[in-house]
């Protein structure tokens, strides 16, 4: 800081003697003064006061000088803070105007930092006090979310429904009419009853669809929960998007989304994808003269780079427009759409079914052939009063319209939702978070499973095991016998073409390493083995440009420049038989370079292949010294090879064991080296042999060479595909799709993008995986492990088992309801079963029953089976067998009950009514049970894993016991004794035995629908 030289001239000094007074300083020179002993006591004490003052004058000056060049150990500046409004609204209009003279005025990145009090390289403090001082000023990095649709809302939306609606009308009509004839005392039970029970199915249906949008909301949360990567007080942290604040660093690398709106500090080669924002495709070149605004929700599609945060949450686009979007999930699933077709012809032939019945009831009413429990004629012609007549007719209308709802299984939608909720819940419990509903259907139908290898299969846990230099391989910790000069190549090679990072504390703490698992193995060699001083060599060497890793060229280059002797370097690292085609020498351990010959070429392939197949990841690095800023690709200096160790997971060839079993093909397609990967594949089971012949594991090379005709015939026997690209992937899933494969692939990289979009299930990885890889995914596996795949491919089985399961128990009851009640309306002229207690069988049927068998969990048995058809019916043979005999079983008895029953239990009509209904709701409780298993005879077996199942069936029992003994006014019954009950039960138990028997009976596996296809053409 420049100081005036007015204030310079005035200023007292002291001087000791020889000084020079030109300068116009006031001095006092103390070896001219000869004074008396009072003077000289004054004398001290002038020359005290000056000194005070100079020095306090000099302490200013240099507390001044300090506080500009040092960030303020408390955090954000308190200029700032106090007028943070203005200086924040400055930033925002920045950001969102992406204003070149804004940022200028500003003062550009650096004195923005500055003024945030944040620091380049070693971020904010981001203790407790910091944090929460930044979100009081700038705000948090949150958007307010639309509302989540509230009870009410479910509540309104179930009363649309028409037959509700109608239901409701009479109930009011019934009401009316009822209080009219016989007062409010009595007259109310009728309508009042139905309307009890309408609002019974509307809350139980409202309280069931409410709480599965609440479990989307909550998923969809953890779906936007992404992982960011930023330094604070120096150190790397990995922290959610959620918490970002402004002027924090945030490092930026292939794949990951924009976390807020900031501004670019340094990197190469970053290019970001804004489409999301702009609609724009082209990715945008970042740098820091002419496009240095990052805006948040971009995604970064190659180079990395560090960025500073300068607007977060509300204050950005991105926030404003996220802030908007509903979140509730309103995607239909292809299973979904079919139950909708199939619920909808259910229905048709439900609603012809009522409108027969009330076709003959009217009739019979009107000429008189009803009576009412008196044994009175209700119609008598003219003598009939109008309010009786239209009692008589509101009560028809809704035992017809009781029956269309009965008869229209609303719970297959409803039981499709439930399951899909249950199984999204339960997923999560096993590693698995699904993006798309639908996946959770389709991964019960895939044939293939496409799996990359690293992190997957393996457990992502690498380690530099086997070090070669040359030729020549260094055993054990043997680093000495190197030439310095190779060691500090090496170290340029490893510290100056990275991507990780390494954090100490200070001098004697461990050091901590961050960066993906192959950099962060060889950073730690590097620092441990070979003792690299990470800041050291950042210090002393600039980086001119940057080549980043891809998985299309497998290597990575730096171009750095020495500043003590100015020269600049070229280093490449990655694939080691790709590397080493670059070379036209090689050093060796004494420092020479020598020349790269065929022979010589052959022993470092030899070596790297003998460690490829003990399934080591081979990383070759190569140097040199260029006289010109151009990061050259030929004739370089091999340097040597490191060996990788990762470890195959633990449980992953048992679960491909299980996957063969459920007829599930498993490949493997890796960016390794062929032996790498045919060693993990012996290793993982998905080679049987090591006698692998050539149409089991090919090169993506060679794959992509094929003619079509040779792809789509050799492409089934395919296992392993080694040194693939992203296209190859994406070329093999095509391919076959084409042949008629339903096909799951996992992947990780933004490369992997298009195939997990082309896949009929894409699952990216959690842990490893870019959020490009995530967004284009179905299903995000959080533990980026092969068994998770498994869990999941078993629990897409499970959801349609039970939605079959559900089924057959809802057709079971839908069919044995119609025929009951249209053969008794024909014959008789009356129902067996009132407008309330067909209600009742409707929220057993469609609620109830959806809950209990639409939760049951995934068994192994599952995968004994093979994948589930697309084409297959949704309704098997085994179903139909089973639903008609307990159909046939449920409507032989209750008409016999219905026609003989009065002369059997010798008792009054009510009775007998009763006794029909018990029966029939006890029947659809021990039928629960037989639809539990649809193939297998031990219906009870893995009954308790289960409990919400044994809930409902309790709970419907102790209700059903409400209904009949006390609620007798509500459900129009009468109390049965311990006999009648005890007929009840056996009649109903008897569809145990009865599924047992049935089961027996062998079916074809050619669909019955087919067979009617056939007779009619």
């Amino acid at each position: 800081m420049s100081q005036n030289p007015a204030n310079m001239s005035t200023r007292p000094r002291l001087r000791g003697p020889g000084s020079s007074p030109e300068s116009g300083e006031v001095v006092l020179e103390l070896s001219s003064l000869k004074l008396r002993e009072p003077r000289k006591r004054w004398r001290s004490a002038f020359i005290a006061i000056y000194f005070t003052r100079a020095l306090r004058s000099l302490v200013r000056e240099i507390i001044g000088n300090t506080t500009e060049a040092v960030v303020n150990v408390k955090g954000i500046d308190e200029n700032v803070m106090e007028d943070s409004s203005d200086y924040r609204k400055k930033l925002i209009s920045m950001m969102k105007d992406k204003g070149l003279d804004h940022l200028h005025e500003l003062g550009g990145a650096e004195r923005i930092a500055a003024k945030l009090k944040s620091n380049p390289e070693t971020g904010i403090r981001g203790d407790e006090e910091d944090l929460a001082r930044r979100r009081s000023a700038f705000g948090e990095n949150k958007y307010h979310r639309p509302p989540p649709k509230s009870f009410l809302y479910f509540v309104v939306d179930s009363l649309k429904d028409l037959t509700i609606i109608i239901l409701l009308v009479c109930a009011s009509l019934s009401l009316a009419f009822g209080i009219k004839e016989e007062g409010p005392r009595e007259g109310w039970y009728d309508g009042g009853s139905i309307s009890i029970a309408v609002f019974m199915v509307v809350m139980v249906s409202a309280i069931t669809n409410f709480r599965q949008s609440r479990q989307f909301h909550e998923l969809s949360k953890v779906s936007d929960n992404i992982q960011i990567d930023v330094v604070r007080n120096g150190r790397q942290q990995h922290i959610s998007i959620f918490d970002i604040v402004v002027g924090d660093v945030v490092s930026l690398k292939i794949g990951d989304q924009i976390p807020a709106d900031g501004l670019f500090l340094d990197g190469h080669s970053l290019q970001v994808d804004e489409s999301s924002m702009t609609g724009e495709s082209d990715p945008i070149e970042i740098n820091k003269e002419s496009h240095p605004f990052l805006v948040s929700g971009g995604k970064v599609v190659d180079g990395y780079g560090r960025m500073l945060v300068i607007s977060v949450g509300m204050n950005t686009a991105w926030g404003e427009l996220m802030s908007s979007i509903s979140h509730d999930n309103n995607e239909v699933t292809p299973l979904q759409s079919r139950l909708s077709k199939l619920t909808s012809a259910i229905g048709k032939a439900g609603s012809l079914i009522a409108f027969f019945v009330l076709v003959v009831l009217l009739v019979r009413f009107f000429t008189g052939n009803t009576v009412d429990e008196n044994g009175k004629r209700q119609y008598i012609g003219k003598k009939t009063k109008i309010d009786d007549i239209m009692n008589g007719v509101v009560h028809i209308i809704s035992v017809a319209v009781t029956i269309i709802v009965v008869a229209i299984p609303e719970g297959l939608p409803l039981a499709v939702t439930l399951t899909l909720a249950y199984s999204m819940k339960r997923m999560m419990a096993d590693h698995a978070m699904v993006r798309r509903l639908s996946a959770c259907e389709t991964m019960g139908s895939a044939t293939i499973i496409c799996t990359d290898k690293t992190g997957t299969l393996t457990m992502n846990q690498m380690k530099v095991v086997e070090f070669t230099l040359g030729k020549e391989a260094i055993l054990g910790n043997k680093v000495a016998v190197i030439n310095p000069g190779i060691i500090e190549l090496i170290h340029q090679g490893v510290a100056l073409n990275t991507t990780a990072s390494v954090y100490k504390a200070d001098s004697s703490s461990e050091p901590e390493f961050s960066g993906s698992p192959t950099e962060k193995a060889i950073l730690s060699w590097a620092v441990m083995e070979l003792n690299m001083d990470m800041a050291k060599m950042k210090l002393s060497y600039e980086i001119l440009h940057v080549e980043t890793f891809n998985s299309q060229k497998k290597r990575s280059g730096a171009l750095v420049k020495k500043k003590s002797t100015n020269t600049a370097h070229a280093h490449w690292k990655g694939a080691a038989e790709i590397i080493l085609r670059m070379c036209s020498k090689y050093y060796d351990k004494s420092g020479a370079v020598k020349t790269l010959d065929e022979d010589d070429r052959k022993a470092v392939l030899h070596k790297i292949e003998a460690m490829a197949s003990q399934a080591l990841r081979c990383i070759a690095f190569a140097h040199l010294e260029v006289d010109h800023q151009t990061l050259i690709e030929e004739k370089l200096i091999f340097l040597g090879v490191v060996g990788l160790k990762d470890p195959c997971r633990v449980g992953v060839k048992e679960a491909i064991d299980l996957c063969r079993r459920a007829k599930v093909k498993i490949k493997m397609i890796t960016g390794d080296n062929i032996l790498t990967a045919k060693a993990i594949a012996l290793e993982c089971g998905i080679l049987e042999s090591s006698t692998v012949t050539d149409s089991e594991l090919v090169e993506g090379v060679q794959f992509r060479n094929f003619s079509y005709e040779d792809r789509m015939e050799k492409i089934c026997q395919i296992k392993v595909m080694a040194r693939s690209s992203p296209s190859d992937k994406l070329l093999m899933i095509k391919s076959l799709k084409e042949k008629g494969e339903v096909v799951g692939v996992t992947g990780d990289g933004t490369n992997d993008a298009p195939a997990l979009k082309e896949a009929n299930v894409g699952l990216a990885m959690g842990i490893q995986g870019t959020e490009v890889a995530k967004e284009s995914s179905d299903i995000v596996i959080m533990d980026d492990n092969f068994k998770s795949v498994v869990s999941i491919l078993k629990w897409g089985r499970c959801v349609y088992n039970n939605i079959q399961k559900f089924i057959q128990f809802q057709l079971t009851v839908n069919i044995a309801a119609l025929i009951i009640n249209l053969v008794a309306a024909c014959s008789s002229g009356e129902v067996p079963l009132t407008a309330v207690q067909l209600l009742w069988v409707n929220l057993i049927m469609d609620t109830l029953g959806a809950l209990a068998l639409a939760t049951d969990r995934p068994t192994d048995e599952l995968m004994d089976k093979p994948p589930i058809g697309w084409n297959q019916p949704l309704i098997t043979n085994v179903m139909w067998r089973n639903l008609s005999f307990q159909a046939l079983y449920q409507v032989t008895v209750l008409l016999t009950l219905q026609f003989k029953g009065k002369s059997i239990f010798k008792g009054k009509e009510l009775v007998k009514n009763t006794i029909i209904f018990n029966t029939f709701v006890l029947c659809q409780v021990f039928n629960e049970f037989n639809a539990r298993k649809l193939e297998k005879k031990n219906v009870f077996q893995g009954i308790f894993r289960n409990r919400l199942f044994l809930w409902i069936v309790a709970a419907t029992i102790i209700l059903q016991v409400l209904m009949v003994e006390l609620l007798r006014k509500f459900a129009d019954t009468e109390r049965l004794n311990w006999t009648q009950w005890a007929i009840c039960v056996v009649i109903a138990a008897l569809s145990w035995p009865l599924a047992w028997v049935v089961k027996c009976i062998p079916v074809p596996e050619k669909p019955f629908l087919d067979y009617l296809k056939r007779t009619r053409s």
